[in-house]
């Protein structure tokens, strides 16, 4: 891609990187040039998603109508399965080394501590639960990656100003500084963003909720001791009546979210002298600066579709949900993952395109299970009525005496990956234990080789190419099983699980056998494995069998 990607000027400081637009070759050719694949929206779902076609031998082409990135920090918090993507795409060690590892949340009243909360107990996982990253740092590393893979084609200031569908292909027009172009592609995915120009192209909206209070956002630099750790208060003594939220991110920055309630004034209440007070009344001090202001309301709300003929929409131009639970920036990348390969062996030929309506299915119950706990999120920390409120406010204070009040606290629960309930996955033959059920994301557990050395399941599994992959346990004819797929033995010769955390979190028995999709979900499990019954299971995540 060149010098496309190349950053132009860059304040580090702010977080802004600006990049230099290019003309290329289509523009210059007397009709529509056609590409496999056209994505929309170079923000962390576009990029991810394009790296990872790219990555699997696609050729893609990019487009953004801007030619920078980092205004804001907006999203910070990406979880322990978005470290899992970015690992396989080149960036998870970046993205860990610049970002603040964290696991600990604490919920307060007042000023009293209801009860803390630990979203990785167990040990054994090569990724911590959650970072704090900047969304400018995250779309820079991205960026840099795009860079070294020629198959990627990123073209900044072009903008997508019209729209033409047939069944084999879409159109698209646009607008550059040097005049517009028309390009056709197989495939166009919409990562563009909640203000989507194609989903209004497709004559499509969200359905959902939006709901009336606001929230404003500062983020601050400042020094300060408190501990890395997910801070969230009811009814603080800073803010009355209201909610706070406090995350620490890399740079000695501060995310600081505070309830305002549905009749702030959005021009009012981010002036920064009308700020300030605001911070230094929570903070103690003044001795910060401001990094980034803004107001939101929270949105739960999503397309009925994600699939308009070749037209796919993706990340926050498919779905928004409010920012308690990191939700957001993580389900777009999941978006992503479970569309790359899919669209991958479309294009091949070694699937049809009944599998891509399994990405609207999947992705759609991901969607309206983050949908589910955000709405249940804004109705717990911004209730309806007053009785609503006093109902509120006796579940928390019984939380901190009885376990079963904790439960019902919902401060934002934090983002995990769907379960699917699809018809790619093959149902259980047997019973089983452990948590690695068909429609499941893969478990990670520590592993140890013939050589005694260290390794983590989720490397060997992007190691071996994030392809159809079959893992069996203490299975002396798991290689013959294994015939055209990707073969992890665990035991009898293979890896070792020293631990015992795979058996465990695994529910593997002797004998056993998984069958991971390429994007390293579960399709089928089978105590009784047989070369029939896995080519079947195959099969069937492909989407060639009912």
């Amino acid at each position: 891609m060149g010098e496309a990607a190349q950053i132009k000027s860059a304040s580090a400081g702010a977080g802004i990187y600006q990049f230099a637009y290019t003309r290329n070759a289509d523009q210059d050719a007397p009709e529509p040039v056609s590409h496999p694949i056209v994505i929309v929206g170079a923000g962390p779902v576009g990029l991810s998603l394009a790296i990872d076609l790219a990555q699997r031998g696609r050729k893609v082409v990019l487009l953004d109508d801007a030619d920078r990135i980092g205004e804001g920090s907006r999203a910070i918090c990406f979880s322990k399965r978005s470290l899992e993507v970015w690992d396989r795409l080149g960036v998870g060690d970046r993205m860990l080394e610049r970002g603040v590892e964290w696991k600990v949340g604490k919920v307060f009243l007042g000023d009293g501590l209801v009860y803390g909360f630990d979203l990785l107990p167990e040990d054994g996982h090569k990724r911590p639960a959650f970072i704090n990253l900047q969304q400018y740092y995250a779309e820079k590393y991205l960026v840099e990656r795009v860079a070294q893979l020629p198959a990627i084609d990123l073209r900044w200031r072009n903008k997508v100003t019209g729209l033409e569908r047939s069944n084999d292909a879409v159109t698209i027009t646009i607008e550059t500084p040097d005049g517009p172009y028309r390009l056709a592609a197989s495939y166009l995915v919409a990562c563009d963003g909640a203000r989507s120009n194609l989903r209004a192209m497709v004559g499509a909206d969200f359905v959902g909720e939006t709901f009336e209070d606001q929230f404003l956002i500062a983020d601050v630099k400042m020094r300060a001791a408190f501990p890395t750790e997910r801070w969230f208060w009811f009814d603080p003594p800073f803010h009355s009546g209201q909610s706070a939220l406090l995350h620490r991110q890399p740079d000695d920055v501060w995310r600081i979210d505070l309830q305002l309630g549905p009749d702030a004034d959005p021009k009012e209440e981010t002036r920064p002298e009308r700020v300030r007070p605001r911070i230094e009344r929570m903070l103690g001090h003044g001795d910060f600066t401001f990094e980034w202001i803004s107001l939101y309301r929270f949105q739960c709300r999503r397309m009925k579709r994600f699939l308009h003929g070749r037209v796919i929409f993706a990340g926050d131009s498919a779905h928004q949900v409010s920012p308690f639970g990191a939700r957001g920036a993580n389900s777009g990348l999941e978006d992503g993952e479970n569309l790359a390969w899919k669209l991958d062996l479309i294009l091949s030929g070694e699937a049809g395109t009944a599998l891509l309506e399994s990405y609207d299915l999947e992705r759609t119950q991901a969607a309206d299970d983050n949908i589910g706990h955000s709405t249940r999120s804004t109705d717990f920390i911004a209730p309806h009525s007053p009785f609503e409120r006093q109902l509120r406010n006796a579940t928390l204070r019984l939380a901190g005496k009885a376990e079963f009040a904790k439960r019902m606290v919902n401060a934002g629960r934090l983002s995990t990956p769907t379960a699917y309930a699809s018809p790619l996955s093959t149902p259980d033959a047997e019973a089983w234990t452990g948590r690695a059920k068909p429609g499941t994301a893969l478990i990670d557990a520590p592993l140890r080789d013939a050589q005694g050395r260290a390794h983590f399941l989720t490397d060997i599994f992007h190691d071996l190419g994030c392809r159809f992959t079959l893992v069996t346990y203490e299975q002396p004819d798991g290689a013959a099983l294994a015939a055209n797929l990707a073969h992890i033995a665990i035991g009898r010769g293979g890896f070792s699980d020293a631990s015992g955390a795979f058996a465990d979190r695994w529910g593997a028995e002797p004998g056993a056998a998984f069958l991971l999709r390429p994007d390293g979900y579960v399709a089928a499990r089978m105590k009784a494995p047989t070369a029939e019954r896995i080519d079947a299971a195959r099969r069937r995540a492909c989407a060639q069998t009912a």
